[in-house]
């Protein structure tokens, strides 16, 4: 049984480790106009004693696709929080990062989401498979772990499969890691892994082994993305068995808590949910779960700001209604090229989606009802709401004419950012009958 196995393997820190906050909130901000009102809703929550340190985070994609720099990421967020005379830490995540990306974010990140699902299921080497097997004869057999009510049973066999599944993509993160470590010489940063972004979940036993592999890779990881059951759709909420979904969550917490005694991982070590933004119908699983383990989260939830972007613009009406009809006339006419990058993690019927002359006909309250994010709103498109999240290419292409409309109807889209960002999500899951979790 693993409670007998041989001790704790000890990471091999290459560089100076910046500890993440127990609660933390990854928020994304494409035109880098929305920080304050962003940094207003964890002001809120903290009022309520409920600590959420943001992350902001924008990927090497959405630079490109904006025309932008990461300076520009760092430049937002600290001008926020000198305006809002934010006391406590805050981060800026290189997000979804490779090693063929990662030198442009680092004069500018502390924080570095490794993303490495492309490498799952690449062949390693079968004498690093046999030594990871040799080394860890504890996975093999009965593994019991607090928290979990039926132990594991596992062969060495499976504990092969397992492992020649992940320990490529391990590596790779071990290598883009060491390089970040390297480059950043004596500061200190946050290194997170990422594996959600590919076909399968991965089980808990999948994720011990995961983290055991990590571990003797020598990474001083501080959160880890695995890919849970059901869909986690851009823009829209949970497809899925909320109720399976839930023991996963439960059993990975187990997991995430029992390896960081086991391998010797860093103690604030906790799970990273990359929602892909507004998955309301998990939250309170997950803030149960939470509670019960008295435990950490990352949550991810970066691309909802531009759609409250989009929603404050229309429901200031005039030309700010006719901007957003006119980012949809675009998205509609460039469905394929928008939506390829995002085919796995969107689900468009393109019969719901109405004509672009439909919308041109809309009032601001008939488009604000179609995308805000309420689903007992009859007029709500999920639909529309899905190519819009991907859409933001085409209000980049727009160049001033967007970022003017933003500085026009502030007062409109700041309203809709901070207050969906609080009442949809930091005060579901951090914030209950106005108390901290």
């Amino acid at each position: 049984m693993l409670e007998s196995a041989a001790p704790a393997f000890s990471i091999r820190c290459m560089a100076r480790v910046l500890e993440l906050e127990k609660y933390s909130i990854g928020v994304g901000d494409r035109f880098a106009r929305q920080a304050k009102a962003q940094l207003q809703a964890c002001l809120m929550a903290a009022q309520h004693g409920a600590e959420v340190i943001p992350v902001w985070n924008k990927s090497n994609r959405e630079h490109i696709t904006i025309g932008s720099e990461p300076a520009s990421t760092r430049a937002a967020a600290d001008a926020a929080v000198k305006a809002l005379h934010w006391q406590r830490p805050y981060h800026i995540d290189a997000d979804h990062i490779r090693l063929e990306t990662v030198d442009r974010f680092v004069p500018h990140s502390d924080f570095y989401t490794i993303d490495v699902a492309d490498r799952i299921c690449k062949p390693a080497a079968a004498k690093d498979i046999e030594a990871f097997v040799h080394r860890h004869g504890e996975l093999v057999g009965t593994i019991v772990i607090p928290g979990i009510e039926t132990p594991f049973e596992t062969t060495r066999s499976e504990v092969e499969q397992m492992i020649g599944r992940y320990l490529s993509a391990v590596q790779e993160a071990g290598r883009i890691y060491r390089h970040i470590a390297l480059a950043k010489g004596s500061e200190a940063f946050i290194t997170e892994i990422s594996m959600d972004e590919t076909e399968s979940p991965q089980t808990p036993p999948e994720l011990l082994v995961i983290l055991a592999a990590i571990a003797g890779e020598g990474i001083p990881i501080q959160t880890i993305a695995p890919k849970f059951t059901g869909r986690f759709n851009k823009g829209v909420d949970y497809a899925g068995d909320v109720a399976q979904f839930e023991r996963e969550f439960n059993e990975d917490l187990a997991v995430v808590a029992f390896a960081v005694k086991q391998y010797g991982l860093p103690a604030p070590l906790k799970l990273s949910v990359h929602s892909g933004s507004d998955k309301f119908s998990i939250y309170e699983p997950m803030r149960q779960a939470l509670r019960r383990f008295q435990a950490g989260l990352h949550i991810k939830t970066a691309g909802t700001t531009w759609l409250e972007e989009l929603i404050g613009l229309a429901e200031a009406g005039g030309s700010g209604l006719t901007l957003t009809q006119d980012i949809y006339d675009g998205a509609l006419g460039h469905f394929e090229e928008l939506c390829a990058p995002y085919a796995t993690v969107i689900d468009i019927d393109r019969r719901h989606l109405p004509t672009a002359a439909a919308v041109r006909a809309w009032t601001a309250e008939q488009f604000v009802a179609a995308l805000r994010h309420d689903r007992q709103n009859p007029a709500h498109n999920p639909h529309l709401r899905q190519l819009l999240h991907v859409g933001y290419k085409i209000a980049a292409k727009m160049g001033d004419r967007y970022l003017e409309a933003l500085g026009e109807y502030e007062d409109s889209v700041a309203k809709n950012v901070t207050q969906n960002l609080y009442e949809r999500h930091l005060k579901p899951l951090f914030v209950e009958n106005g108390a901290a979790l």
